[in-house]
Formats: structure tokens, sequence, C-alpha cells
């Protein structure tokens, strides 16, 4: 009964909030200010369709947010505390600096590309263990040497070589099937954002035959294959066409895909800088521009064009540099709003959430959950393959946004929507809660016995000199909530301590549950 009173306590100022009867901590006074570009063109979205915007984000959300959004990871409570009492009003501008820099911007952003190219070693992609662990590590050596978009993507495209020693020729064996027609829809959904499978026929058809002189053969060693542009198969019939009706010239001795990663990397291409930018909105603000962010079509229009526009300029104009949207982006009022939308009618909240009127709250990725859950703990996860081959089991202190491989995992990623990535498609992620993770949450001994049996926990509760008794829950809730308790907050818990006599760890215990078991902590908001 006691814990459950501390879980109502925390909750009260999150239920108040939904009525905006006060300032709550995750939001700050006045309103909206333009940051730049981004900004100017959403106002002017807001002022058209009518809609109220949120407040802005307070510091202690945002440094949340920026953390787990970037590098996938939360802030420790000394970081935590170092930027609060930043006075420096540049101080977001130089931490969203700093994460991009970060060893786990490449692990975290990593793992998010390894879901669409679909690296994994099981059914039904087969890359086998060697090749996935070559392809994994070239995706984040890419990653982590910010080499330019369009660069990554050639490489993908045009690969040849042994999957083994040329990790980017995984790419045309990392799909269900070799057919020209699954490649070409395979590269229309990672590259254009477009679900090939619904254009008719003749137009797959014709994309189908860029790929139609991909070759495959084994060699003596085991599992490893070349994949290369095969001369035995007969030259594409004249004329062939490109996606956007533009005829292309092939030249017989010439590899198809070459002549197509032309087109598609040109500048003036309709669909792949826009895909990639919308993409990354999309990976930010909780919804693409276009939404769903790999639907591309003529009847599922982007809900701020000049915005999608302005960032595929931006994208262009920067020689293809990832980390120039996602600073654009991260910089912008927008993607700082408050999670606290203003309370309008269910018609007009759909609308205020086509034009990111506020942040959406989002559960957590499974990987970045499990992660965060063992880091305020200090805890560690199993994780294992079935597959009897080499990197079956992993260090203990492996974190989940780094694991090079999608076969391997735990109980808890499978429980908490790891994607299996069989097909590329986003929605292969599924972050909505359900009463399975509901329980394991709150009843499980994995969990349980994480907090329990956490040295971590018991540094933040042990007296340091010059404590003050409130000081421990500060310790607590800066770990894992990223900000310090409200003055209710703290009235409530000093209570609870105030029961237990002599050692205060059970009680710790009880309040570090209650908050990961909130949805302050489960969520990005």
């Amino acid at each position: 009964m006691r814990v459950l009173l501390i879980v109502a306590a925390i909750l009260l100022p999150a239920v108040a909030a939904a009525g905006q009867t006060f300032l709550t901590p995750f939001e700050s006074a006045g309103p909206p200010i333009s940051h730049g570009r981004i900004d100017d063109l959403v106002f002017a979205q807001w002022r058209r369709s009518g809609v109220q915007p949120a407040n802005p984000s307070s510091d202690e959300v945002f440094l949340r947010r920026v953390y787990l959004d970037v590098i996938g990871t939360l802030p420790s409570g000394e970081d935590t505390r170092q930027f609060l009492a930043d006075s420096d009003p540049h101080k977001r501008a130089a931490l969203i600096d700093r994460l991009l820099a970060r060893d786990e911007f490449a692990d975290y952003w990593t793992m998010k590309w390894c879901d669409l190219l679909r690296v994994k070693s099981e059914f039904p992609i087969n890359l086998w263990p060697d090749a996935v662990q070559a392809y994994y590590r070239w995706i984040h050596t890419s990653i982590r040497d910010d080499v330019p978009y369009d660069v990554f993507v050639r490489a993908l495209l045009t690969a040849s070589g042994s999957n083994f020693r040329v990790p980017e020729t995984n790419f045309y064996r990392a799909v269900q099937s070799r057919d020209p027609r699954a490649l070409a829809q395979s590269v229309a959904l990672t590259w254009m954002g477009v679900r090939a499978q619904a254009w008719p026929d003749q137009r797959l058809k014709e994309m189908s035959l860029f790929f139609s002189r991909v070759g495959y053969k084994t060699t003596a060693e085991w599992k490893e294959e070349i994949v290369y542009f095969d001369f035995s198969k007969p030259s594409p019939p004249i004329p062939v066409r490109f996606p956007d009706g533009k005829p292309a010239h092939l030249a017989p001795d010439r590899d198809p895909r070459a002549a197509f990663a032309d087109w598609l990397l040109s500048p003036v291409n309709p669909w792949f800088a826009r895909n990639v930018v919308n993409r990354i909105w999309s990976w930010l603000e909780g919804r693409g521009i276009v939404e769903a962010p790999d639907d591309f079509r003529a009847d599922n229009p982007p809900s701020n064009p000049e915005l999608l526009a302005y960032l595929e300029r931006e994208l262009i104009a920067s020689h293809y540099n990832l980390k120039h949207i996602y600073r654009l982006i991260l910089n912008s009022q927008v993607y700082q709003m408050s999670s606290i939308p203003v309370p309008v009618p269910a018609s007009q909240a759909a609308q205020a959430a086509m034009q990111f009127a506020s942040y959406p709250v989002r559960r957590l990725d499974a990987e970045v959950l499990v992660d965060a859950i063992d880091q305020v703990t200090g805890a560690t996860e199993e994780y294992l393959s079935l597959i009897p081959e080499p990197f079956t089991f992993l260090p203990e202190e492996q974190r989940a946004i780094s694991l090079p491989d999608g076969s391997i995992g735990s109980a808890f990623l499978e429980m908490f929507g790891r994607p299996p990535r069989d097909s590329g498609l986003e929605s292969e992620r599924n972050n909505q809660p359900t009463a399975e993770q509901r329980l394991h949450l709150l009843n499980s001994s994995h969990i349980q016995l994480k907090i329990q049996q956490s040295t971590k926990l018991r540094l933040l509760v042990q007296s340091q000199p010059g404590d003050k008794p409130r000081d421990p829950i500060d310790r607590i809730y800066l770990a894992l909530l990223s900000r310090y308790p409200t003055d209710q907050e703290i009235k409530t818990v000093s209570g609870y301590f105030q029961t237990v006599t002599g050692n205060k760890w059970p009680a710790a215990v009880d309040l570090a549950w209650a908050l990961i078991n909130s949805a302050e902590f489960l969520c990005r908001h």
C-alpha cells in the first residue's frame, strides 16, 4: 500500500498538468520563439491552421529528450546537475554538438540503420554471422566517420565482391528473395521511401531491369558468397525507364545498377534526399512530415511541403551531411516543445499532431529501455543467439543498442517490440505498451533483482558529507528522471522514508521501483 501511495504521488503532477492548471516541471513559461527557418515554416503553418502550440520544454525535459533521441542513453545524474546549473543561454546548442560527437551516436544510429537494412543472421534473411559482423562494422564505421549519405548509398547499390570481405554486398543478400523484383522493391523502400509493390506492374518491371544482372556464386569458404555483375545474363531491352519516367541508356558492358545509382543520387531526384530527411524528422519528432516515413505516394502528401523541401535543399547543399540535418532539427523550437499539448477537441488534436504542435510522448525503444534500466541500476543483461555459431554469446557489459546481429537478443527485447528485421519497414518496431510488458516491469524477478541488488542505487542513498535529508532523494530522481523532485514529491517521499526506521535501503528500492514503472521513465517526452 505504501508503494502505491508513492506511485500515486509521482503521477499526480502529470495528471494535473493535463488540465494546464499550473506550470509543470516539464515546460517553460513564455510562448515559442523561432530559432530559424524550420520554426518559421512550422509557425506559419500553425497560424494558417489555427493550431495552438504547447509551451516550450523545460531544461530538464530537453536534456533527457535529446540524450535519448541522439545517443539512446540517459544523462547521468551529474550530467543533469551540471546542465541545470549552467546559466549559458546557448547551452542547449552546445549540448547538441557534444552529443553528435559522442561514440554512442554511432552505436545508436547504426542500430536504426541495421533495422532498415535487415542486419541479422537468422531466417528469413540468412546473412550468416561472419557476414553480419562485417556488415555491422561497415555501417558503424560509415556513421562514425560521417561518410556522406550519397557515398554511403552508392557503395551499397553498386557493391560487388565477397559478402565476408566486401560488407556492402550484403545489401543484396539481406532480402528474402533474389528475384530482380524483390531487389527493386527493397531499393525503393530503403532509399526512396516507396512501397513499390503498389506500383503499376509495368513500372515495377522496368525498375527491376536495373537489378536483373545481379549474380550470386558460392566459394570454397563455408557460407561465403560472391555478389557480382553477371555478364552472362541478357542486357535489359531498350528502352528502359527510370521510376520518374525518364529513359535510361544502358550500355551492354556497364552494370545497370551504376546507372540507377547515378539517377537516384542526382540532386534533382524527387525521392532520394526527401526520403532520408523525412526519416530523420520522423525519428526525432515521432512522426514524419510524410507519415508513414516509408510510404511516399501521391495520395499521401506531406503535412508541411515547404518544410520538407527546405530540409531536402539543406541536405543537398551540405553535400549530404546527415549530421547537418540532425543539428537543424534538434536546435529548432519545434523539436524543443513541451509534450503537454493545449487541451482541444479530438478533431483539432489530430491536426495539431500533424503540425508538430507538441512533442509526442513515445515509449522507449526496447533496446534503449533495457539499457536505461541497466544504466541506473548497474545491472547487466544476458544476450544470446540460438544459432550454434561464433558470436552466440556476448560480454556481460554489452549494451543492447550496440548488438551487431538482429538474431542475438533476449526475452525482454522480444517482449518490448524489437523489430525482427525481416522487411525493412519502419512499422516492424512496435513500441505500443502491452499488459504483458506492464506486468513484467511491475512484478518480474528480472526487474526486481536489478533494483534490489543494485550497488549504484546504494551509493546514491548512502549519506555523504554535508548531506541534507532530501539529498539522497534528489540523487535518485536525477539519476532516473533527469530532474529534481517537486516539492510535493519531496513531501510524499520524505514522509515515506521517515516511516522506515534504521536502514533506508528498502524505501529506496521502493522509490526506484516506482520511478522505473512511471510513464516519465518509460517514455520519451
